[in-house]
């Protein structure tokens, strides 16, 4: 052991400082890698966005995106005590005759899908939760969608006109991305897999 460490000991700097850089390149790869996974694979999912309050101009170009599968009935979750600060739940979406995915039930635990219907992945904010809340607000992780810097304006009136919908790729675990943002049902951005 005495050995193992000395001869640690005597390499050279610039070869530590090389390791640390490839321990963060693969880090870094192992995200893209996860996230190109989810778009390849998952299944594809349309939703409505709907107006949310104006956005913070400092933050940058980004559209901030609501659903109307962002809030739902409590159902199971109704009565509960909530665990961890932001608790993981279960949302069963199925598709509506527009062709929209709409929120079915919400649960603490995955659940199984009948044909034609999806689990998908979200966090209940805990400042949302409550014993006798009868709605529930999910987050997703598909809030935020990063545009060309000066196109955001656009896209953010489109959305309070609910003019703009997503497609987000669902895998079986119920991770989700988005995909495609599209304005009145036509592709504005494609999200590419690197």
């Amino acid at each position: 052991m005495n050995s193992l460490l000395a001869s640690l000991a005597r390499m050279p700097r610039p070869l530590w400082f090389a390791l640390a850089g490839l321990v963060q390149l693969a880090l870094i790869a192992m995200m893209v890698i996860d996230r190109a996974s989810v778009l390849r694979e998952g299944t594809e999912v349309l939703l409505q966005t709907r107006p949310v309050d104006p956005r913070d101009f400092l933050r940058g170009d980004y559209v901030v995106l609501s659903y109307d599968i962002s809030e739902m009935p409590a159902g199971e979750l109704k009565g509960k005590p909530r665990e961890g600060r932001e608790p993981v739940v279960f949302v069963k979406l199925a598709r509506k005759g527009d062709g929209f995915y709409g929120a079915v039930s919400v649960h603490l635990d995955p659940v199984p899908v009948a044909s034609g219907e999806i689990l998908i992945r979200g966090r209940v904010p805990s400042w949302r939760w409550c014993r006798d809340c009868e709605q529930v607000f999910v987050h997703y992780g598909l809030e935020k969608f990063f545009v060309p810097e000066g196109e955001g304006r656009e896209l953010e009136h489109a959305r309070n006109q609910q003019r703009l919908s997503i497609v987000a790729a669902v895998t079986p675990s119920g991770r989700a991305a988005i995909k495609r943002l599209l304005l009145d049902g036509k592709p504005v951005y494609d999200e590419p897999l690197f």
